[in-house]
């Protein structure tokens, strides 16, 4: 109850902020435990209470090629048992390709081949009375759902009244797309699909969908993925909407933590929001493969400083009962579309933790005390400590710091970390300096954060060609007191922050980073008069939009 005052109590004193757009990241993937074999095993399907895993397998003991299998934990805190076979009321010699358990674990969804089927694969449904109750004989889901085409992998949305597939049916974009069909209520009749159409579906293969609880995400495999900016042939992507009422958004790729070289598809999301799952095939597209797991994790380090804390509950504070993207991170990751208690919720769960955010991908905390080596702590891009600056342990703003001479000192990283959607944030502590010096720049590109001729933030990170232009504000960053400094791009506009304050911001839908390396402490060309002269601490750059 303390705990609790204590937070309202906090509440009413928090100060105003300003926030940037962000949005959940992924955690790192593992296999599903216990459940796959040496045969395939894809396509998980997990019931609304977390203790059910249906699962598409090949292994043997089965009735067809590929079988509905099924395996249950009393808790969601212990390990998946024994995979149990549906049996041949649900599985056919001809074998099942998808799966979906409704939310109230009554009905099941799959697709096969047999009597009553139109085409080689139609959908079908199998009900049952309670959940204790074996299931019925599947009913097909008749022609007005399926067609003279494939119709296969069904998504069941949590309301029961609408079912996303794939098909390769006439009318579609691409050779398969996505579909959805759709009820008044669970006692009505399906009915007559309709293709999601651009931008969702391409003239590729968009296949294998799988509905968040909340209606609002549409994950899906993206057969071509390696054309399309991706990692491989076969990625995992997703698109969103406001409302369920909304038109679907631009699909965007899950990014590295989720794709790779080898084949990812068949992505499902738990009811809570919390678990992405999916399979991960290195033998070859549409086989083999095994059931992953990686948890989906809401983004509560708002301003970026590595802790959630005091700072980050004023953020959500300052946004309460608005659509801030920011802060809404309840009750599911990616939120519920308004502030609210829900959010809190979340963010008290990691109040004062320090935090493990995937979308850090690259920190240099500058906490050395000798040597030239300059570690990354969120990835591998080690800098260079050159000239002569000096280490110190005990003198940065969070722990060490780096000192340089304004002469010759300076770092030197590998190739700058590239924004992997339609945000990116470069955020430093900085102490000294003087009008011209710069803090952190691009090899011959462009000087990142820099010092203007009177002393205050600019920055020429903009967008490539001759309509690029720098960004100036009026905020001095060179009085000999700590600053923390940032650039913030959002996909919709760019803005500078001096120690939590926008202090510049002007409208830009693209930005310009190159593959070249990072200079700490010097300009982009290393000339006279652009070396820095003070104190540098904690570099961070983050691929997503924080509030500093």
């Amino acid at each position: 109850m303390k705990k609790r005052i204590s937070i309202v109590l906090f509440l009413v004193s928090c100060v105003v902020a300003q926030v940037a757009k962000a949005d959940f990241a992924f955690g790192t993937p593992a296999e599903v435990p216990n459940v796959n074999t040496s045969s395939e095993d894809f396509n998980a399907s997990i019931s609304s209470d977390g203790l059910s895993l249906y699962f598409i397998s090949s292994r043997s003991g089965g009735i067809g090629g590929r079988d509905i299998w099924v395996t249950t934990r009393e808790t969601t805190d212990e390990d998946w048992g024994e995979p149990v076979n549906l049996g041949p009321t649900i599985n056919t010699p001809a074998g099942e390709w998808g799966v979906s358990i409704s939310y109230d674990g009554l009905s099941l969804y799959f697709d096969t081949s047999q009597n009553g089927s139109v085409a080689v694969n139609d959908l079908w449904v199998a009900t049952r009375a309670t959940t204790d109750d074996d299931w019925g004989n599947p009913v097909s889901l008749g022609p007005t759902v399926n067609s003279s085409g494939d119709d296969y992998t069904p998504s069941i949305s949590a309301d029961g009244l609408s079912l996303y597939f794939n098909s390769d049916r006439s009318g579609g974009v691409g050779a398969y797309d996505l579909w959805v069909t759709t009820r008044e209520t669970i006692h009505d009749p399906w009915g007559t699909p309709v293709n999601l159409g651009p931008p969702v579906n391409s003239s590729a293969f968009d296949v294998f969908p799988g509905i968040s609880a909340d209606g609002r995400m549409l994950f899906f495999a993206y057969f071509a993925s390696d054309g399309a900016g991706g990692y491989s042939p076969t990625d995992l992507w997703m698109t969103r909407r406001a409302t369920t009422n909304d038109d679907w958004g631009e699909p965007v790729n899950l990014g590295p933590i989720i794709n790779g070289s080898a084949f990812e598809d068949h992505p499902n999301v738990s009811a809570d929001g919390s678990t992405l799952f999916f399979r991960y095939s290195q033998t070859a597209l549409r086989s083999g493969g095994d059931l992953w797991q990686a948890p989906i994790i809401p983004i509560v380090d708002f301003n970026g400083d590595g802790i959630t804390d005091a700072v980050d509950m004023c953020v959500m504070v300052d946004h309460w009962e608005t659509d801030n993207s920011l802060c809404d991170i309840g009750p599911m990751a990616w939120g519920d579309g308004v502030v609210d208690v829900e959010d809190l919720k979340v963010l008290a769960e990691h109040l004062f933790e320090e935090v493990s955010d995937p979308t850090l991908i690259a920190h240099w905390p500058l906490d050395e005390s000798e040597g030239m080596f300059v570690a990354d702590s969120a990835g591998v891009n080690t800098g260079y400590a050159l000239g002569d600056p000096v280490w110190q342990p005990e003198s940065g703003i969070v722990n060490g710091a780096l000192i340089l001479d304004g002469v010759d000192d300076y770092v030197v990283t590998g190739a700058a970390p590239h924004p992997e959607g339609n945000s990116y944030s470069v955020l430093a502590w900085i102490k000294g300096g003087a009008p011209g010096q710069v803090m952190l720049s691009q090899m011959a590109k462009a000087d990142w954060l820099r010092a203007d001729p009177s002393g205050t933030l600019m920055t020429e990170l903009t967008i490539a060609g001759r309509d690029g232009r720098s960004l100036g504000s009026q905020a001095v960053i060179t009085d000999g007191n700590w600053h923390r400094i940032g650039f913030v791009w959002d996909g919709s506009y760019r803005r500078l922050y001096v120690d939590g304050v926008i202090v510049a911001e002007d409208e830009q839908d693209n930005l310009d980073v190159s593959s070249n390396g990072l200079y700490f402490g010097t300009g982009k060309v290393m000339e006279s008069g652009t070396f820095f002269s003070g104190l540098i601490d904690d570099i961070r750059i983050y691929n997503r939009a924080v509030s500093p």
